[in-house]
């Protein structure tokens, strides 16, 4: 497995108490960086990871708030800077998921997808940007999801894929942005990940993909040597075409 030398370098991985970003947060403490465990119910799950985290001898905080609320992630923000000085590393990976069909759908549910997913990433995104240009250095990774920049439109989970369509223009544009600050923003793009809510009956490869799957595209956007490569999309679906009948 790739493991790029993140000593000195300060990591907040979102919804990162559980699933995936619990394994992202991990890796990147293995990789020497000071993590930020954030969580927004799940306190006793971010407590155990954080401990799990401290085994890589790195500094570990953990922070709660709901990344739809710009005040609560200015305060999430603030306490892991507090803690941990300037995040220069940051991975968007909260995101609801709701496999109904768009019309029996509330509209709540509706909301609380699209919140998650795309206003989330917006909000801490931009709140992490200012200590990034500063310091002339930083890395976004956004979670998105496979073929949404072919725009899908299935009715089952439509909000989901509206939203990580969102998702993946904002990594675009974002990094169009700040081509000029250092910084480098990029996707990573599952299908069905050992997680996930839901298993198709079809896997391509027999299976879904691993966390190891997840975290190499991960730790390949965080080298030193990958910092020109900026807006991109890496999809870890297996080879996956949702068009293929």
């Amino acid at each position: 497995m790739l493991a790029p030398d993140l000593a000195g370098r300060t990591a907040l991985v979102t919804g990162s108490a559980k699933g995936l970003g619990r394994e992202y947060l991990l890796a990147l403490a293995a990789c020497g960086a000071d993590v930020a465990v954030h969580y927004r119910s799940s306190d006793d799950a971010a407590e155990e990871v954080a401990d799990a985290a401290r085994a890589a001898d790195v500094d570990v905080t953990t922070a709660q708030a709901d990344v739809t609320d710009p005040d609560a992630v200015d305060a999430l923000f603030d306490a892991v800077e507090a803690d941990l000085g300037a995040v220069d590393v940051l991975v968007n990976n909260v995101g609801a998921f709701a496999p109904e069909h768009w019309e029996s759908m509330a509209f709540e549910t509706w909301q609380t997808v699209v919140e998650t997913n795309l206003n989330g990433t917006y909000l801490c995104s931009k709140r992490a940007l200012p200590g990034m240009r500063e310091q002339g250095d930083g890395r976004i990774v956004n979670v998105g999801y496979a073929s949404a920049d072919r725009a899908l439109a299935n009715p089952k989970n439509f909000p989901y894929f509206v939203a990580k369509t969102g998702v993946l223009m904002f990594t675009r544009m974002l990094a169009a942005d700040t081509a000029d600050d250092g910084i480098t923003v990029n996707a990573v793009s599952p299908y069905v990940v050992e997680n996930s809510d839901e298993f198709p009956e079809d896997l391509p490869r027999g299976r879904p993909a691993s966390y190891e799957d997840m975290i190499q595209p991960l730790l390949f956007f965080l080298a030193p040597d990958s910092d020109y490569v900026s807006g991109a999309n890496v999809e870890v679906s297996g080879g996956w075409l949702p068009e293929r009948v």
